[in-house]
C-alpha cells in the first residue's frame, strides 16, 4: 500500500478520536457547574449513547449506502464541529441539550465511516488496519495536553515572574486551575474540539475517493430481529450481561475520575491541579497500546474467559486504589490498569465474536455487542452515576463527597462481572460450534 495514503488514514484517525477526547473527560464536574439538574445532567450525557444506539441499527448503514464516505465525514464534522463549538457559550439546558444531541447524532456515524474509508484504500486489512487504527488512541491521547496550558492560572505565573524559559514552563506547569475557576475554563475544551471538527472536515475533502456501498434489496432487513435472537444461547446472554456490567463500570469511571482527581484532599480527593487532570487520564490509553501488542499472546496462553476476567479485575483493582488508597503515586499508577481493561476484555470480546459466530451471523453479533459497549452500558452509567454522586454519596450539609463509598459500587459490580464470567460463561469447546444453527468453525481456547 502507498506509504503516503497510509499516513493520511492515520492523520484522518488521529483527529477523529482527538474531537472526542478533547470534552469527554472534563463535562462530568463540569454539568453541576452549570447548576443543571442531576436529571438534566444525565440526559446531557445519555446524547452519545443514544446516538450511538441509533447508529448502529440506522444512521451508521444510511450514511454508508448513501453518501461518499469523505463527503459525509466533511458535512458531519462542520456542523458537528459548530454543534460542539457553540457549547462553549451555552449556559441553559435546552440548547445545551439539542447542541450535545445534534453533535453525537453527527459525530457517531463517523467513528464507522473512517472506518470504511481505511477499509476500502488498504489492501490487506488484517495487516495494515491496526497500525492506522492507532492514530486514534493517539488522538486521544493528544487531546489531553494542549490543556495542560489552557487550564492555568496565569496571574499566579505572572506575580511568580519566572526567569528563563525552563523556569517559565516549571511555573506553568504547577500553576493549574483548581476549583470554580476550573470549571470556569472548561468550556475551552469544546472551542478545541471544534476547531478540531473544522479542521478534519477541510482534511476530509482532500482524503481517496470512497462511493457509498451498494447493498442489495432488502440484506440486513431483520438485523435486530437477527441480533436478540443470538441471546438464546447461553454463552452469548452470559458474555452480553457481563459486557453490559463492564461497560457501565468503564463510564462510572469516567464519570467520576475528573471530580475525584481534582477534588482536594481534604475533601477525600487526590488534589490534582486542573491542567494535569486530563494528562493523567490519558495514561490508560498508552498502557492500552502497549497491552494491544501482547493480547494475541496473551489470548494463546490463558484463554478466552481467564483473560476475559483479568481485564474486569483491571478495573477492581483500579476502583480499590480509588477507595482505599487515594494518594497521588497510586492513582496515578493505577491509570495503566485501562489497558488492561479495554484490551484483555472489550478488544477481546470483539475478536471472540469474529471467531465464534459464521460469517452471516457475525455483523449482527459485532452489532449486538457494540450497542451495549457504546449504548446501553452508558446509558445505564450516565443516568446512575450523576445521582449516585449527588444525591447519595454527597454529604448535604458539607458538600464533601464521600469517595470511598461511592468507589464501592463499581469495584463490586466488576467482581460480580467477573465472578459470573467464571462460573457461567461456557463458550462452545468443539471444533464445530453451533451458532444460529451455523457451524462457527471456531475453537474455543
Amino acid at each position: 500500500m502507498n506509504k503516503f495514503i497510509r499516513l493520511r488514514l492515520f492523520i484522518m484517525m488521529v483527529l477523529e478520536l482527538f474531537i472526542w477526547g478533547c470534552w469527554l473527560p472534563m463535562i462530568y464536574a463540569y454539568l453541576p457547574s452549570l447548576k443543571f439538574s442531576v436529571v438534566e445532567q444525565s440526559w446531557i450525557l445519555a446524547a452519545f449513547p443514544i446516538a450511538a444506539i441509533v447508529g448502529m441499527f440506522f444512521s451508521n448503514q444510511f450514511a454508508d449506502r448513501n453518501f461518499a464516505a469523505e463527503r459525509f465525514l466533511a458535512f458531519s464534522h462542520v456542523v458537528g464541529g459548530a454543534a460542539i463549538l457553540l457549547l462553549a457559550y451555552t449556559k441553559s439546558f435546552w440548547p445545551f441539550f439539542s447542541l450535545m444531541m445534534l453533535h453525537c447524532i453527527l459525530y457517531v456515524p463517523t467513528l464507522s465511516i473512517v472506518n470504511s474509508i481505511a477499509f476500502a484504500n488498504i489492501k490487506d486489512p488484517q495487516k495494515e488496519f491496526g497500525s492506522i487504527r492507532v492514530g486514534g488512541t493517539i488522538g486521544w491521547i493528544l487531546a489531553a495536553w494542549p490543556f495542560t496550558f489552557i487550564f492555568v492560572d496565569w496571574n499566579q505565573v505572572q506575580a511568580a515572574n519566572p526567569q528563563g524559559f525552563k523556569a517559565w514552563l516549571g511555573t506553568v506547569l504547577g500553576a493549574g486551575l483548581v476549583g470554580d475557576a476550573l470549571q470556569a475554563a472548561v468550556p475551552w475544551t469544546f472551542i478545541v474540539a471544534g476547531i478540531a471538527s473544522f479542521v478534519l472536515a477541510a482534511y476530509s475533502l482532500t482524503l481517496p475517493h470512497t462511493p457509498p456501498k451498494k447493498v442489495e434489496a432488502g440484506a440486513e432487513r431483520l438485523a435486530w430481529l437477527e441480533a436478540v435472537r443470538l441471546l438464546k444461547h447461553p454463552f452469548v446472554l452470559i458474555l452480553w450481561l457481563v459486557t453490559l456490567i463492564d461497560s457501565f463500570v468503564l463510564y462510572a469511571y469516567f464519570n467520576w475520575t475528573g471530580t475525584f482527581l481534582g477534588a482536594t484532599k481534604a475533601a477525600g480527593g487526590v488534589g490534582v491541579q486542573g491542567n494535569w487532570i486530563m494528562p493523567i487520564m490519558s495514561i490508560g490509553q498508552v498502557a492500552e497500546i502497549l497491552t494491544m501488542f501482547v493480547l494475541g499472546a496473551t489470548l494463546k496462553r490463558l484463554g478466552w474467559k481467564l483473560t476475559m476476567i483479568i481485564g474486569i479485575l483491571g478495573h477492581t483493582a483500579r476502583f480499590a486504589i480509588y477507595a482505599f488508597y487515594p494518594a497521588t503515586t497510586p492513582v496515578v499508577i493505577v491509570q495503566l490498569v485501562h489497558g488492561i481493561c479495554y484490551a484483555f476484555f472489550f478488544a477481546t470480546v470483539y475478536i471472540f465474536v469474529d471467531e465464534h459466530f459464521p460469517k452471516d451471523v457475525r455483523a449482527s453479533a459485532q452489532g449486538l455487542f457494540n450497542a451495549v459497549i457504546f449504548g446501553l452500558g452508558a446509558l445505564l452509567a450516565n443516568f446512575v452515576c450523576p445521582m449516585l454522586l449527588a444525591d447519595v454519596f454527597t454529604n448535604k450539609v458539607t458538600k464533601v463527597i464521600e469517595f470511598r463509598g461511592l468507589f464501592m459500587v463499581p469495584l463490586l459490580a466488576s467482581l460480580l462481572g467477573a465472578i459470573a464470567l467464571a462460573f457461567f460463561f461456557h463458550p462452545p469447546k468443539r471444533k464445530e460450534a453451533t451458532v444460529e444453527g451455523k457451524i462457527s468453525g471456531a475453537v474455543a481456547h
